[in-house]
């Protein structure tokens, strides 16, 4: 049981005691009693949290790439509902996967999900693989969301860092210090794991990073923070404009479609011919469709 904390209290009390003693046992059994404290007081519900079902995972982990948990929680169910395993989401079309996504932006995630799909059934049997190795042959998924899923999907103590998890270790440990990499935190991440429920001490580090990142500003600290370009007239809106067009009615007429989507037909025509190339189009005889 943990006792009433004043979690504002606690962390005043810690963040001195790194730089003075070291990183000793007794501090991170401290700080190990601070999240698993804050998580049962305020851990946070989710659906994705109440499933170890690798496939459900996988779908909130790409989701929650770049994307606030507010929209995620949004559209997760009906995703699922829609493509409840590997082998209906390979074998649904990429137009009714992109209908799915809609809201949750960066639609290169959702065709890199149907390419998982088809790369699971056709090479797995349906089953996502639990090695770093297999999963970093999928399309999509780099050495960050393997770690990710080893760990949340397959509960196996993995280091990984992300967002969050740099806000917890940024503020308790290297509270006086302007630039934190991710290899300054690295060890602590690994010093700290809990080894034998991994899956939920990442819940506990997610949730109180969150809660950090309510009350300041840590991500900007981090060697590794880059700030998000303007989504306002990039080619990232326009992308987005030219499927949701399509996705209402396709095939169209590439002229058609720059009239409907309005702005420079030159950045839009520079736009079709990049989604070509990725995947997301076909274009037969001026015909623009979604494959």
């Amino acid at each position: 049981m943990c006792p009433a904390l004043n979690y504002v209290s606690r962390e005043s009390e810690f963040l001195a005691l790194p730089a003075r003693d070291g990183v000793t046992p007794a501090i991170i059994s401290q700080f190990e009693q601070l999240m698993w404290c804050y998580y049962q007081d305020y851990g946070r519900k989710f659906p994705w949290r109440q499933t170890d079902n690798p496939y459900h995972i996988l779908v909130s982990e790409i989701m929650l790439q770049q994307t606030q948990t507010s929209r995620v929680l949004h559209q997760y169910k009906p995703f699922i509902e829609a493509f409840p395993d590997f082998a209906t989401l390979a074998a649904s079309p990429l137009i009714d996967v992109l209908k799915a996504w809609q809201g949750l932006g960066y639609n290169r995630r959702a065709v890199a999900l149907h390419r998982i799909a088809h790369r699971v059934v056709d090479d797995f049997n349906g089953e996502l693989p639990s090695s770093a190795q297999l999963l970093q042959r999928l399309p999509g998924i780099g050495p960050y969301t393997a770690s990710a899923l080893q760990a949340i999907a397959f509960n196996r103590p993995v280091v990984f860092i992300e967002t969050n998890i740099r806000a917890v270790f940024i503020f308790f440990f290297f509270h006086q210090r302007e630039v934190v990499t991710d290899k300054d935190i690295s060890h602590l991440v690994d010093a700290t794991l809990d080894r034998t429920n991994p899956r939920e001490w990442y819940y506990a580090l997610f949730d109180y990073g969150a809660m950090l990142k309510k009350r300041m500003k840590l991500s900007e600290r981090s060697a590794h923070y880059t700030k998000q370009s303007v989504f306002k007239g990039s080619n990232r809106e326009m992308r987005g404009r030219i499927l949701r067009t399509l996705l209402v009615s396709s095939p169209m007429a590439e002229g058609k479609l720059i009239e409907e989507v309005q702005g420079s037909p030159a950045q839009i025509k520079r736009n079709i011919e990049l989604l070509q190339k990725e995947g997301f189009l076909a274009v037969t005889r001026n015909m623009v469709s979604i494959t």
